[in-house]
């Protein structure tokens, strides 16, 4: 067989907007076009094919869309441009009509797109493969390996829930999971390339365990059978919604072997009255019993927490109640985010709209809550002894990494210590928020 040359062999680049799962997603999708042979090169590789992976959270996710594809152009402007993602679902002709853009995929597409883009060849026309979110029902898996220290793991996909400020449903449709069975099998094969820690991930992963529509499994059991999975040090569980935070589960975490002690928990307000505006399926006093059940199990465990503010309805009041709220509970970090309309949403036609100026000014407010928290739970941990997982990252003869408890650590550059699980001492907290460790002086095992 003929081999093929080098200059006949096309480059592909990818760059990815949004979540844990979208990179995951994009990954996967890399990892199909080598198969393939294509070659994967960086953005700026005047590469053959662009595929850019959009997400519908992103505030100005048009103009972010927009930039992209522009500078893709400017680098390689005889490329072939398809836009895939959450953004591409739910405005494919909006898309279609950038300049530059070549081909929109859908949902139900996108993992299609080798096969249905025949060749990449450029059309006359833009084409516009798009099927109604309902045609997304199957369950594709997907897994990141750009970082061999740490890999996003798909377990789930789609949702159920009908949040009023959220389009994911409409962008990825029913909620829907992959098999424990196929799960593991991926897990074991994550674990022989060397990767240390596997990060959880979906877009409601606690509502894991609907196939075809039915639910036959639970997150519950998914986490007890990944934490026999041999070859992996740590699972981090990315996102899971209070209302499906069992105590089950916790405890679970509370003694398993390589689920770490770090939970990520999406509250989005800190106020009874917003929290059923906003269509959520718990109140604040349900959120404050899991943080303490979790304190209580696991007294160094991080919490990290979601929060909106300047939802439709939200006064000084109810927003100081949020900031009250959030004050008082023993949580280590907020993820904060500002408002923003999304069409075909319930929130887009609510009364009430905060000014946008308010919106921002509470966003400032509680990102400064969030660094008084996160130092708080940082001078906790000083003193006491974790495992480190040093990353490849480097900047000015430092390397970085995190405990399972999600403290970042900054030490001196060794490069033996890169994807390295070494026990130290938190130290001191830097300038930059980084913690710097020291070598125990004994261990206690």
């Amino acid at each position: 067989m003929a081999e093929y040359k080098e200059s006949n062999v096309k480059k592909v680049a990818f760059y990815t907007l949004g979540c844990k799962l979208n990179y995951s997603e994009t990954s996967t999708i890399s990892r199909m076009f080598e198969e393939k042979g294509y070659r994967k090169v960086d953005f700026i590789d005047t590469p053959d094919i662009y595929i850019i992976n959009t997400c519908s959270v992103t505030e100005n996710a048009d103009k972010k869309c927009k930039k992209i594809v522009k500078e893709a152009k400017k680098i390689s402007p005889d490329s072939y441009v398809a836009i895939i993602g959450c953004y591409a679902q739910l405005k494919p002709q909006e898309i279609s009509e950038i300049a530059g853009v070549d081909a929109v995929l859908g949902a139900a597409e996108k993992f299609r797109l080798i096969e249905l883009l025949d060749g990449f060849v450029k059309p006359a026309q833009p084409q516009v493969l798009a099927s109604e979110i309902q045609e997304a029902k199957r369950f594709n898996h997907a897994y990141s390996l750009h970082d061999r220290t740490r890999t996003f793991l798909k377990v789930q996909d789609g949702c159920n829930y009908g949040c009023a400020f959220c389009t994911i449903p409409l962008a990825r449709g029913k909620s829907r999971s992959d098999s424990i069975e196929e799960i593991l099998r991926g897990a074991q094969s994550i674990g022989e390339t060397g990767v240390k820690e596997v990060v959880l991930t979906g877009v409601n992963i606690g509502d894991f365990g609907i196939q075809d529509g039915k639910r036959v499994e639970r997150f519950a059991d998914l986490v007890e059978a990944l934490d026999q999975v041999e070859g992996i040090e740590r699972f981090r569980i990315s996102s899971i919604e209070p209302n499906l935070l069992t105590n089950e589960i916790i405890d679970y975490v509370a003694r398993s072997k390589r689920f770490v002690p770090h939970f990520h928990i999406p509250l989005q307000s800190g106020s009874n009255t917003i929290l059923r505006r906003m269509g959520r399926r718990y109140l604040r006093e349900l959120y404050a019993d899991r943080v303490a059940r979790i304190k209580r199990q696991m007294p160094d465990c991080c919490i990290g927490v979601d929060v909106i503010v300047g939802f439709p309805g939200e006064t000084e009041e109810l927003f100081l109640e949020t900031y009250q709220f959030l004050n008082e509970l023993d949580i280590s970090y907020l993820h904060v985010f500002t408002y923003s309309e999304r069409a075909n949403t319930r929130a887009a036609e609510m009364e009430e709209v905060v000014p946008l100026a308010v919106r921002h000014e509470r966003s400032k407010a509680l990102r400064g809550l969030s660094e008084k928290k996160r130092r708080y739970f940082y001078e906790q941990q000083l003193n006491k002894t974790f495992t480190v997982l040093f990353e490849e990252e480097v900047q000015e003869g430092r390397m970085f990494g995190f405990t399972e408890n999600y403290v970042r650590v900054s030490a001196k550059y060794d490069p033996v210590l890169v994807n390295e699980l070494k026990v130290l001492t938190l130290d001191s907290i830097e300038a930059d928020g980084t913690v710097s460790v020291r070598e125990p002086e004994h261990i206690i095992l």
